[in-house]
């Protein structure tokens, strides 16, 4: 009974020590939902199995990355898209103020989309030209003889590549009997993909994966079929001045973590960690989901990833971390 009772001190004392190493920690909860997600799943697993303590910050995605230049706060930003980072995150990362980690979501994607009941009903249509080829499948409202293409409302960025896309130097909408279609706000292009599913409709559009609507309503991604053109998807595709754009797939998706050199260097642990971690859009689909049909949080979407994926985060942290998470559940 000696031996065990002296045992105990050790036990707090190694708990405490650890703690005290890893300290406390910031991450910046962005203001979306898959990103409110892996916030708090880090938060779980730095807490609960490394012994951090964890603050959320919130943020988005310009001022989070703006504060961890300039102030080195918050240490981690779980959910970065980075496509418009590219240079700045670069460039951070060459002075040596912020690491930057493998792709979160492998898949992530922006594009065009059909809805589920032409790819059911059609499993020949695979790309945005056999789209284009039959425009008596996908009608528009006002006129069943024009093809229509819903784009994004006005003031997303993705509204100027869409159209720039469909001008009669790319894929000539025009030349094939297409019709443009603004769906005047967000609520209006998540309900266009909604009251199709429902309907059994055509539905041909701009989204993004992984989202709420790309899982819940099944909508297939379109190859372009070409390749992505940097060059002139910067220079021309994403400018409303653009004069002549050509045809190229949609530019890549980089959802990465980013971290502060000070933190990563300070946490070597915890960085096995974030440079292991990584999911699909269908796994992140499904916690968002499950969010939207229960008006869940982000912590509420954490722990249902946590209880219905542990084989997959199990393999992201040690063993004796993964029980640790696992007592927390």
């Amino acid at each position: 009974m000696k031996t065990l009772l002296a045992a105990v001190p050790l036990v707090i004392a190694s708990s405490l020590t650890h703690a005290a190493d890893c300290g406390t920690v910031t991450i910046a909860e962005m203001n979306w939902a898959s990103a409110e997600f892996a916030a708090n799943l880090d938060k779980i697993i730095l807490e609960e199995g490394y012994g951090c303590s964890v603050e959320l910050i919130p943020g988005s995605t310009v001022t989070s990355f703006a504060s961890m230049e300039s102030k080195g706060q918050p240490d981690i930003a779980p959910e970065l898209w980075a496509n418009a980072f590219f240079d700045r995150i670069d460039a951070a990362v060459e002075k040596g103020d912020i690491v930057r980690g493998p792709r979160l979501i492998t898949d992530a994607a922006e594009g065009w989309f059909i809805s589920k009941a032409i790819a059911d009903a059609h499993p020949e249509i695979k790309t945005v030209q056999d789209v284009l080829d039959n425009p008596q499948l996908f009608p528009s409202k006002e006129d069943p003889n024009v093809g229509q293409f819903m784009t994004c409302p006005a003031g997303w960025a993705c509204q100027i590549a869409s159209n720039n896309l469909a001008k009669p130097s790319a894929y000539d909408f025009g030349k094939h009997n297409f019709t443009v279609v603004d769906p005047g706000s967000a609520a209006g292009l998540d309900g266009s993909i909604a009251k199709s599913y429902d309907r059994e409709e055509a539905w041909f559009g701009y989204y993004w994966q992984p989202t709420v609507p790309i899982t819940k309503y099944e909508l297939k991604k379109l190859d372009f079929g070409v390749e992505f053109d940097k060059k002139h998807w910067d220079e021309c595709l994403v400018n409303e001045t653009c004069a002549e754009p050509q045809k190229s797939d949609y530019t890549p998706s980089d959802v990465m973590t980013v971290v502060v050199s000070k933190f990563a260097n300070a946490h070597p642990e915890e960085m096995k960690y974030l440079n292991t971690r990584s999911y699909d859009s269908n796994m992140a689909g499904q916690v968002i989901v499950y969010m939207d049909d229960n008006q869940a949080n982000g912590e509420d979407g954490a722990y249902f990833f946590l209880k219905n994926f542990e084989d997959v985060w199990t393999q992201w942290v040690p063993a004796d971390v993964a029980e640790k998470v696992k007592a927390s559940l």
